[in-house]
């Protein structure tokens, strides 16, 4: 009997399908979150836990983290909505990691070669400031870049660290927004305050992008 967990073309095949699954499913038959304020109601003292659990198995099935992050503001107001949130965010970086490293990381290694090899390089090398960068770039959906992270060599904590902190800003923002839908005289500057941070760290990403772009390429960039 072949073992399929010992071969890399197969594991990563896996994933390419595992994604590919989600990503057709999630065209075909998008969720309905307009169930869930009923099954909250129901769940009563136990809704909080299975706000993130429900949360994390949305994102790793590449549900959008900006809907997630507006029903549960609208749910569990601006604070309960983004705490919810971020704790799902980091249940779902951690298996959305662990599920890419286990399945696509070995193919990968064994193939990268030239600018690819240098691009893991700096992804092995790359510090919470530098998971932030990614994070805040709108590459992909968060459940992808989750998967995505862990085909790559980079290190746990940096990544798990870099990807709370990269979400809390729009987390407190479109909490307070979906709060403020359901009960607009709840929304006050305060809770806004801290989504504009995102704005400042995008525009401090983009300038430290072009700054770079116009230096010699002496030594190769670390971050």
């Amino acid at each position: 009997m072949t073992r399929w967990h010992r071969h890399p073309v197969l594991r990563f095949a896996i994933l390419v399908a595992l994604l590919g699954t989600f990503g057709l499913v999630l065209l075909l038959a998008p969720p309905d979150l307009r169930a869930i304020p009923d099954a909250v109601d129901r769940l009563g003292p136990f809704a909080p836990l299975a706000a993130i659990l429900v949360g994390a198995a949305l994102l790793i099935a590449l549900v959008p983290r900006t809907l997630i992050t507006v029903a549960w503001g609208a749910l569990f107001g601006p604070l309960g909505g983004a705490g919810y949130t971020l704790a799902a965010a980091f249940l779902a970086a951690l298996l959305g990691f662990a599920l890419g490293r286990w399945l696509g990381r070995d193919f990968v290694a064994e193939r990268v070669r030239g600018r690819l090899a240098q691009l893991d390089g700096w992804f092995t090398r790359q510090s919470v400031l530098g998971v932030i960068t990614v994070r805040l770039v709108p590459l992909g959906g968060f459940g992808l870049v989750s998967y995505g992270y862990g085909t790559t060599g980079a290190r746990l904590l940096p990544y798990l660290a870099g990807s709370v902190i990269a979400s809390t800003p729009s987390a407190f923002g479109y909490a307070a927004f979906g709060s403020a839908v359901v009960s607009p005289g709840s929304i006050n500057w305060f809770t806004v305050i801290p989504a504009s941070f995102g704005l400042i760290a995008s525009a401090v990403i983009v300038w430290r992008w072009r700054r770079s772009a116009r230096r010699p390429k002496t030594d190769p960039a670390r971050d």
